[in-house]
């Protein structure tokens, strides 16, 4: 193979873009499609819809969580920390809110409704929503970012 596909290909593996994206479609895939139409299967109750939904999030946290590292990763690399700071550090706050807070408190209330007992209404769901609303947006931002400053010709060598 030629160098200048080598090249290109070590320009693409250090591109947060791709991280950004694939990390966005895994998580649109399980919180914006999954999980609605699980709940509108007619033969799954509730309790069952919550407790897959329990491991099915639980699973997409680990995912997640090494999406970000793999990010931090390609980010530092890339040479573009400091530009890129602020949106990871923002990433970094939602996915520790989620995995440390809210997806443990979703997972006991959950429980909850699988052993029959009806919990006090909450925010939590709503609060977890809109963190990863924002989660998905930061990453198409920091993604079309990513291609924008590459398409700008801004490499490791031009640092």
């Amino acid at each position: 193979m030629n160098t200048k596909y080598w090249k290109d290909l070590s320009r693409a593996l250090r591109n947060p873009a791709y991280v950004c994206f694939i990390w966005f479609g895994m998580t649109a895939g399980i919180s914006l499609l999954e999980t609605p139409v699980r709940f509108t299967a007619p033969t799954l109750t509730r309790p069952v819809a919550l407790d897959i939904g329990r491991v099915v999030f639980a699973a997409l946290n680990k995912a997640e969580l090494v999406a970000l590292l793999v990010l931090l990763l390609v980010v530092r690399i890339s040479g573009r920390a400091r530009e890129l700071w602020i949106q990871c550090s923002a990433l970094i706050l939602i996915l520790l809110a989620q995995s440390i807070w809210l997806l443990p408190q979703l997972a006991a209330r959950a429980q909850q409704i699988v052993a029959g007992v009806e919990p006090a209404p909450s925010m939590l769901h709503g609060t977890y929503s809109v963190l990863e609303l924002l989660k998905l947006l930061l990453l198409l931002y920091l993604g079309f970012r990513s291609l924008q400053a590459t398409e700008r010709g801004h490499t490791l060598q031009d640092q």
